[in-house]
């Protein structure tokens, strides 16, 4: 760079002496273009209403100094000392070398000078940067601190405009009862939390990279073992929105009617290899993968069931609407369309699988999710298992919150379940010593409030679940008429039914010995009510009278779904004599059909009275010229033993009419050829 620039980056005149460190004088301004101020500027590089002062100014203030360090720098009696004006004399020398040639070239006493542009330009460059670093450390330093939550930003963003967007509600700090959270869905994530990520997702690292899936989904992992997903013609669409709810159903193509029409054949044909050939040819069908599950289940290959299981979420998330959301809780399907029913029982045996692995975390987020398709009718009756899902997950607030807010309009204490898990979710918060010792004392006497109420309303819960737990119960409580044989013999079906499910499922939650404590001590104050005559006995025991008839036809779904033992043993004869498929139990009465099977047309009702004969004890014998279902197991391809025996026996009776089982006739009045 020539001197004439330099003598213009320090502020210095043709003919002056080098100034000393003491005459320099620093003038910020807010104007950051230099070029700007040319104009403005006088002879000699001065400012016009500066010519009197001593020293001179800097043209550009950053091409010397920076300003975090000049307001760094001591002040002392208005001079800066010789320690600052050092600090100075650094950033020039370096923006000089940056902005300067290393040999600056001359010809004669004209120098050449490079252009002033450049200089700014990678100035206004460096500070830039620098802006933009400052802003980076600052917004860290905020987020280290802690953010103020956006979520009450846009609580008060909707207080002051008086009106809310429509669509889903806005996440808040209090989300809704059945919100769901999709890293919940996911067993992974609590499994990691148990085991470490290492662990869990080591081996799956190397799987991922083999093959690309169309789509991720929030329900499942897709495999590389799964045949390669092609669309079966499953799709969703959007039926109405009101009241800020979202109806939603799943649609048949005409494609997967077919393969649906095939799939009950298999079904009625009682034979799952059938199902297994349905499979190769529509490898995501919804219900055969449901029903082929409970096959393998049964022959205690819980590891293929799984599997098919989490097929059948996969093909069932693909063909979601862009709209269906399953964490808002806004959106429902109807389980009375028949299209609709396979979510809800892929869901309801993913969960099952899920608990059975030791993920109740993970297993309640799917029960809520099944709860918030159809919250008022409830069709699989998830209130009578969320409690105990939540209790197994130890997440007390939560099933405390539910209860809350659900007991004025549903009733949940007059449900065995909720009336004995509620009050132990207390007791257990109160054993958490990171509580204040008042809030611990005020959870302690609501949690035996509510055990006492639990006790007088269902006496007949206490001696099975001290039997369940293997305790001996003392003699006053065994011998009184309360809590004895007939507090269980006396109470009515349908709750004897409730109450079998609930201490099958949960009988477990009671064996801690602090528990058993403190439930033998609500147990005396209730006797002791008793013996007192107060009201609220005689109370209770005609409301429950009244209340349990008869179970619903959801409770006794959900009880055909637990497969608990003592519950399904409780079912009344007209359930139990029921034909119930695994794909479809217990269908609802006014089911909403959207097509209708075609009637199907044997071929041997108009054959001869033997194939029909044969067609009964064998439901897979064809005759010649008969075909067998496509797409089916069976015919003559099939046990070789038997079609050979059939096919024996049919050309012994091909020359055989039953003509010649006539009475005798005149020309033969012996009778010959007539059955003796």
């Amino acid at each position: 760079m020539s001197r004439r620039a330099l003598r213009r980056l320090r502020g210095e005149q043709r003919g002056q002496e080098p100034l000393e460190p003491g005459a320099l004088q620093f003038v910020f301004r807010d104007d950051d273009d230099t070029e700007e101020e040319g104009p403005k500027r006088g002879s000699g590089g001065r400012r016009p209403g500066a010519a009197g002062k001593e020293g001179v100014q800097v043209n550009n203030r950053f091409e010397l100094i920076n300003i975090e360090d000049l307001e760094n720098d001591s002040v002392v009696n208005g001079e800066r000392s010789d320690c600052a004006l050092a600090d100075t004399v650094a950033p020039e020398n370096k923006g000089e070398a940056r902005c300067a040639d290393p040999e600056p070239k001359q010809d004669g006493d004209v120098a050449t000078a490079a252009p002033p542009e450049q200089c700014n330009a990678s100035v206004k460059l460096r500070k830039k940067k620098k802006k933009q670093k400052n802003k980076k450390n600052t917004m860290g330093e905020t987020s280290e601190n802690g953010m103020e939550d956006i979520d009450r930003i846009l609580e008060r963003i909707e207080d002051s405009s008086g009106f809310s967007r429509p669509g889903p509600p806005p996440l808040s700090s209090r989300r809704h009862v059945l919100y769901v959270e999709h890293r919940h869905l996911n067993p992974d994530t609590e499994l990691k939390r148990y085991f470490g990520a290492r662990a869990i997702l080591g081996e799956q690292r190397p799987r991922q990279r083999q093959r690309v899936y169309p789509k991720c989904t929030w329900l499942t992992n897709p495999k590389s073992t799964w045949p390669r997903y092609s669309k079966p013609g499953l799709s969703m669409r959007l039926l109405e929105s009101k009241k800020g709810l979202s109806f939603f159903a799943f649609e048949h193509s005409e494609e997967y009617q077919q393969a649906q029409h095939k799939f009950l054949v298999a079904v009625e044909s009682m034979e799952p290899n059938n199902i297994v050939v349905l499979l190769q040819t529509s490898p995501y069908h919804v219900d055969s993968l449901l029903q082929l599950s409970d096959a393998c289940r049964f022959q205690e290959d819980q590891e293929m069931a799984r599997d098919l299981i989490e097929r059948a979420l996969y093909s069932l998330e693909c063909a979601f609407h862009p709209l269906f959301s399953l964490t808002s809780g806004t959106c429902r399907l109807d389980y009375r369309r028949p299209e609709n029913r396979s979510f809800y029982l892929a869901l309801y045996k993913q969960m099952n699988f899920l608990e059975k692995r030791g993920c109740p975390r993970t297993a309640l987020e799917y029960c809520k999710l099944i709860l918030s398709l159809e919250p008022d009718e409830d069709p699989l009756c998830m209130l009578l298992l969320i409690d105990h899902l939540a209790l197994r997950a130890r997440n007390y607030e939560y099933l405390i919150r539910l209860f809350q807010e659900w007991e004025a309009h549903r009733n949940l204490s007059q449900l065995p379940n909720f009336a004995f898990s509620v009050p132990l979710a207390y007791f257990l918060l109160s054993q958490q010593t990171d509580l204040p010792p008042n809030e611990l004392s005020s959870t302690r006497e609501k949690a035996s409030l509510l055990i006492q109420q639990a006790l007088t309303m269902f006496p007949g819960v206490l001696m099975p679940l001290l039997e369940y737990c293997s305790v001996r119960p003392d003699s006053a409580v065994s011998s009184h008429r309360f809590f004895g044989p007939d507090a269980e013999i006396s109470q009515p079906p349908a709750l004897s039914q409730l109450v079998s499910l609930y201490l099958g499922r949960s009988h477990f939650l009671w064996k801690e010995p602090a528990t058993m404590s403190w439930l033998e001590e609500n147990v005396r104050q209730v006797l002791q009510a008793v013996d007192t005559g107060d009201p609220t006995v005689e109370a209770c025991e005609s409301r429950r009278k009244v209340l349990y008839q008869r179970a619903p036809r959801n409770i006794h779904r959900h009880v055909i779904l637990s497969e608990i033992k003592e519950a399904v043993a409780a079912l009344p004869p007209d359930v139990t004599t029921q034909s119930v498929m695994g794909f479809d139990p217990l269908p609802p009465l006014d089911t909403i059909y959207s097509y209708v099977r075609p009637e199907r047309l044997s071929p041997v009702s108009h054959g001869n009275t033997v194939a029909l004969f044969f067609r009964s004890l064998l439901p897979n014998y064809t005759m010649e010229g008969e075909r067998p279902e496509e797409g089916m197991a069976g015919g003559l391809n099939r046990n070789q033993g038997l079609n050979r025996l059939m096919l024996a026996v049919r050309d012994m009776m091909a020359n055989f009419h039953f003509n010649d089982l006539e009475a005798p006739r005149e020309d033969n009045p012996e009778g010959e050829g007539d059955w003796d």
